[in-house]
C-alpha cells in the first residue's frame, strides 16, 4: 500500500475547531464557487436561454452541490464517501447539454439528467460485477475526446464581447486569464497553487472591468438576500420524442465517464485523509458514486447541470492536513447558503465571455491529460492503442462531419453528431470484442466452507496441468487458495451458507486468481500490512494462514464491496537466488 506523503493534523473522524473549520470551510467554498457558477452560466449562453433560467440554474447548481456535499462528507447508509469531496458543476456535459438545450429545451435537459443519474446507482449497486465492462480504457478514451466536443464553445466564448467595444478587449483579456492561471500554476507551489483558477478569474474580471466589458450594472443591482427566480424552473418534458432517445446515449456515456472521476478522487481523498495508510475501502467508492448520483438526480430534477467531484479538495486537504468531515459539512451549508446571496452569484455570473473561455480552456486540457493519464496508469499494450487510437480519431471524425455527412441526417445524426458518443460507442464495442474472444479463465462455483477444499485443490491442479505450469508455481497456487480459504472464513469452522467464486487465469508464467464471496468486515490488505508492522492485534490463531500468504503470493488486493468480497492474488515463479 502507498504511504501518505503529507502530515495529517485531523483525520476524517477528528472533530479540529471550529474556527478552523470555517475557515477552511470558506476556503473550499471561494475555490470551488468559479466553477459550480461558470458551468452553467457558459451553457446557457451558449445556448441562447433567458436569464431568469440562468439565474436559477445557478443557483440551482450551488444549492445542489451543497447538499451532494454534506452527503459525502457524512456518509448516510449507502450514499456518501465519508470523506471530504467537495461537489460542483461539471465541464463534461457542455457538449451534449448544448446540443439539448438548442433542439429541446431546459426541460428536456432536465430529463435527460435524470435519466442519466440512474446508470451512476446501477454501478454503484453493481459495481463488483461491472467492474470488467466499466474499464479504464474506455473511461481514457472519451475523457480525451470531451475537449474535442468543447472546442467550439471554447472558441465562442473567448470571442463573445459586446458589439461596438474596443478590438483588443477579447483577446487580451482572455490572454491575461490564461496567462495568470497556467504561470501561477506553472511557477508557483503549495497554497498559491491552489489559488491559481481563482487568480486568473480575479485578473480577467480586473481586465474587462477596465475595457468597459464586465456587466457591472447586473452586480449593481442583484440584492444581497434574496430567493432565486423561480419563473425560472423548467420542470421535465416527459414527450420522450426521438431526440431525447438520440441523445440519451452521449449523456449515459459521459454518466459512466463522470463516475470514473468520482472513483479516482474517491480513492485520492482515502490515502489523503489517515496518518497510517489503509486498504482502499471500496464500499466508500460505491457510496461516493451513489452521492454523485444522488446529486445529479437533484440536479435534473431542479432544473440545472450535473454535478461530479471537484480534484482540489483533495489537494487542499493534502496541503493543509485538516480531512476532517466536519469541514465537508461546512462547505456543503456554505455553497446553499450562497444561493440566497444574489450579488455573489452575479459577480461571477456577470464574468465576461473571454474570462470564462480562458478559464474553460484550461478545465480542457486538464480532462484531456486526466483521460491520458487513466490510460497510461491503466497500461497500453498495442491492442489497447490500437482501439484508443481509432476510437478517438472516429470521435474527431464525428464531430466535425468528415466521414460521410450526407448519411447522418435525422436521428442517426443527432445519435452520432457529437464526437463524444460516437467514439465512446467505437470504444465500448471493440473493447467488447476484445474480452469476448480472449482466452477464457476456468471458473469454480462452491460453498464457502472447509469442505471445498478438495474440490478447489483438484480445480487448481488441473488449471495448472491445462496451462503447464511447473511444480513449484503449481504448489503454491494450492497453498495460496488454502491459505485465502482459510483467512476468507475466519472463526467459522462450520457451513457458511455463502457461495464462493474462484477465477483462474494465467498469465504468461504467472496465474492470477480471483476469490469472490459474500462481503466479510475484516481486509486482508490491512491484516497483511499489520502483520509487517509486529502489530499484535491479530489474534494468534490467525497469524499462520496469513503469514503464509504473505510468504506465497506475489500480491494480494483484497477489494471490500457492499456484500461482495473479492481477494486477487498473483503468484510468480520464483527466480533462484
Amino acid at each position: 500500500m502507498p504511504s501518505t506523503s503529507h502530515e495529517v493534523r485531523y483525520e476524517a473522524d477528528e472533530r479540529p475547531p471550529p474556527a478552523l473549520t470555517l475557515g477552511l470551510g470558506l476556503q473550499y467554498a471561494v475555490l470551488a464557487l468559479a466553477g459550480v457558477a461558470l458551468t452553467p452560466t457558459i451553457l446557457i449562453s451558449v445556448a441562447g436561454g433567458g436569464k431568469a433560467y440562468l439565474t436559477w440554474a445557478v443557483c440551482g447548481a450551488l444549492m445542489v452541490s451543497g447538499v451532494a456535499t454534506i452527503v459525502q462528507a457524512v456518509r448516510i447508509g449507502r450514499l456518501g464517501a465519508g470523506y471530504i469531496l467537495v461537489m460542483g458543476s461539471t465541464a463534461a456535459f457542455l457538449p451534449m447539454s448544448v446540443t439539448a438545450l438548442t433542439e429541446g429545451g431546459p426541460a428536456m435537459l432536465a430529463t435527460l439528467i435524470v435519466m442519466s443519474s440512474i446508470v451512476q446507482f446501477v454501478l454503484g449497486a453493481r459495481m463488483a460485477a461491472l467492474r470488467r465492462v466499466f474499464t479504464p480504457t474506455v473511461a481514457g478514451t472519451v475523457l480525451m475526446l470531451i475537449p474535442v466536443s468543447l472546442g467550439p464553445i471554447v472558441y465562442s466564448k473567448i470571442t463573445d464581447v459586446p458589439a461596438g467595444t474596443p478590438v483588443a478587449a477579447a483577446p487580451v483579456t482572455a490572454l491575461v486569464t490564461l496567462a495568470a492561471i497556467v504561470l501561477v500554476a506553472l511557477r508557483l507551489s503549495g497554497a498559491w497553487r491552489v489559488w491559481a483558477p481563482a487568480i486568473g478569474l480575479a485578473a480577467g474580471g480586473l481586465t474587462g472591468l477596465a475595457f468597459g466589458i464586465y456587466d457591472l450594472d447586473r452586480v449593481a443591482a442583484a440584492p444581497w438576500i434574496g430567493l432565486p427566480d423561480f419563473s425560472g424552473y423548467p420542470g421535465l418534458d416527459l414527450s420522450f420524442d426521438t431526440t431525447f432517445w438520440a441523445l440519451l446515449p452521449g449523456f449515459l456515456i459521459v454518466t459512466l465517464v463522470g463516475a470514473m472521476d468520482t472513483l479516482g478522487d474517491a480513492i485520492a481523498i482515502q490515502r489523503a485523509s489517515w496518518r497510517k495508510p489503509r486498504a482502499i475501502d471500496f464500499r466508500s467508492i460505491q457510496g461516493a458514486i451513489n452521492a454523485d448520483g444522488l446529486g445529479n438526480l437533484l440536479s435534473g430534477i431542479g432544473g440545472t447541470v450535473p454535478n461530479t467531484t471537484y480534484g482540489s479538495s483533495i489537494a487542499i486537504a493534502e496541503l493543509t492536513g485538516v480531512c476532517a468531515r466536519s469541514v465537508g459539512v461546512c462547505v456543503g451549508i456554505l455553497f446553499v447558503a450562497m444561493a440566497f446571496l444574489p450579488k455573489v452569484v452575479a459577480l461571477v455570473i456577470a464574468m465576461p465571455g473571454p474570462v470564462a473561455g480562458a478559464y474553460l480552456t484550461v478545465i480542457v486540457a486538464l480532462l484531456f491529460v486526466f483521460g491520458v493519464k487513466i490510460l497510461t496508469n491503466d497500461g497500453l499494450d498495442y491492442r489497447k492503442s490500437l482501439i484508443v487510437g481509432f476510437a478517438f480519431w472516429v470521435g474527431l471524425a464525428f464531430q466535425f462531419d468528415m466521414v460521410y455527412p450526407e448519411l447522418l441526417t435525422g436521428p442517426w445524426g443527432e445519435l452520432l453528431g457529437q464526437g463524444m458518443t460516437a467514439g465512446g460507442i467505437t470504444v465500448i464495442v471493440l473493447s467488447g470484442f476484445l474480452d469476448l474472444t480472449a482466452a477464457r479463465p476456468r471458473r469454480l462455483r462452491t460453498a464457502l466452507s472447509n469442505d471445498a477444499l478438495s474440490e478447489i485443490d483438484a480445480f487448481l491442479r488441473d488449471f495448472a496441468k491445462r496451462f503447464r505450469c511447473d511444480e513449484p508455481t503449481t504448489a503454491r497456487l494450492r497453498a495460496v487458495a488454502e491459505e485465502t480459504l482459510h483467512t476468507l472464513l475466519g472463526d467459522e469452522a462450520g457451513p457458511t451458507g455463502r457461495e464462493l467464486l474462484l477465477v483462474a487465469r494465467a498469465d504468461g508464467p504467472s496465474a492470477d486468481l480471483e476469490f469472490i464471496a459474500g462481503g466479510t468486515d475484516t481486509n486482508l490488505e490491512d491484516q497483511l500490512a499489520m502483520l509487517s508492522e509486529g502489530v499484535t492485534e491479530i489474534p494468534n490463531e490467525a497469524e499462520a494462514p496469513l503469514r503464509l500468504l504473505r510468504h506465497y503470493a506475489s500480491s494480494v488486493r483484497h477489494q471490500q464491496y457492499h456484500g461482495t468480497d473479492i481477494v486477487t492474488i498473483r503468484v510468480e515463479p520464483r527466480v533462484p537466488d
